[in-house]
């Protein structure tokens, strides 16, 4: 699939919009409406090597799919590339812009792709039309993000690694 873009302006400073889309353990947060299941695959959820898995839900499938932070030059640019589907066959790559935008506004663009090496992939990919999908839940997972950072809100529940040394309070 070529790629999917989105794009954003959000009143807020670029560096704590960085801050929450370079953390996986947020992504959740505003991408719960096609992304399930999310697990952090290190306890690590920021930086280059950071890693997730997850179900992506692109009509008329629901995919495995998982994510690494490759290349972090903050706060401008972010790389992710992954693996899904049937055997791990499926790649992607997911790129995030920060621009400083017009007066106190950053433009977000986000653009997504995935190159299917099978050719079972490829015809499910043309016939699912699963670029408008795809389309229309990065902008909404944009909105959400906007909302979340102009509002100053929480940043949500955190996700953890399952098995991952809880911190201590100071109790023995």
């Amino acid at each position: 699939m070529g790629p999917v873009r989105a794009e954003i302006e959000i009143d807020a400073p670029r560096e704590r919009v960085f801050e929450v889309i370079s953390d996986l353990a947020l992504r959740s947060t505003f991408t719960e409406h096609f992304i399930s299941d999310l697990r952090l695959s290190r306890i690590e959820s920021t930086g280059v090597g950071a890693a997730a898995r997850f179900r992506f839900f692109a009509p008329p499938q629901a995919l495995w799919m998982e994510t690494q932070i490759t290349r972090v030059d903050a706060p401008h640019r972010l790389s992710e590339r992954g693996r899904g589907g049937r055997g791990n066959r499926l790649t992607s790559a997911t790129e995030w812009e920060l621009t400083e935008g017009p007066g106190p506004l950053m433009t977000l663009r986000v653009v997504y792709w995935t190159e299917p090496t099978h050719p079972l992939d490829r015809a499910k990919e043309k016939l699912g039309g699963s670029s408008v999908w795809y389309r229309r839940d990065w902008q909404q997972a944009l909105r959400r993000l906007r909302d979340m950072v102009e509002s100053g809100a929480p940043d949500g529940e955190r996700v953890a690694v399952a098995g991952g040394n809880r911190l201590t309070t100071g109790i023995p």
